[in-house]
């Protein structure tokens, strides 16, 4: 009887470790775009033409318009792909966005500028998961924590994503 006790013990405690991980586990249809909707803030995940999942995002902190220079605060608009990961991010999970992209370098070094970088969708800052400022990235695209935790695991690198005004 204390063997079998001991055993659900220890079963349960080994079941609820796995309940607070970041790294989630997906088996679904693969994510074969994202959008992201800046004037809506939300984030798509597409399977083709069927939303897989949506998700509440911020933005940068002057969100209107195409980021176009380093420091400018605005999201990019337009097609990129998912480029890399981070999971030891500043944040809680990143994954990168391919910007700047040529265009975006020529349009900045014609206006004698740079045209910024680092961009990336992710969670709120490690220390500080509650933060509830809207719009506050330098043109990042920022989710709560436990939706990034579905995307880090939904998107792999060299997924497309449009993002729009």
């Amino acid at each position: 009887m204390k063997a079998i006790k001991l055993i659900t013990v220890l079963l349960l405690a080994i079941g609820l470790a796995g309940c607070g991980s970041k790294f989630k586990k997906y088996n679904g249809p693969e994510v074969t775009q994202v959008i992201v909707q800046k004037d809506e803030r939300r984030l798509y995940l597409m399977h083709h033409n069927r939303v897989l999942k949506s998700y509440p995002v911020e933005l940068g902190f002057a969100p209107r318009g195409h980021k176009q220079f380093q420091g400018d605060g605005k999201t990019p608009e337009g097609y990129y792909y998912i480029d890399r990961r981070n999971p030891n991010s500043k944040f809680h999970l990143s994954i990168g966005i391919s910007y700047p992209n040529p265009a975006d370098r020529a349009f900045a070094q014609a206006n004698e500028k740079k045209p910024g970088g680092d961009i990336f969708i992710h969670g709120r800052p490690n220390g500080n998961p509650r933060d509830r400022r809207k719009d506050w990235t330098e043109g990042c695209i920022s989710l709560k924590n436990r939706h990034m935790e579905w995307v880090y695991a939904m998107v792999n690198n060299g997924t497309p994503i449009i993002l729009t005004p």
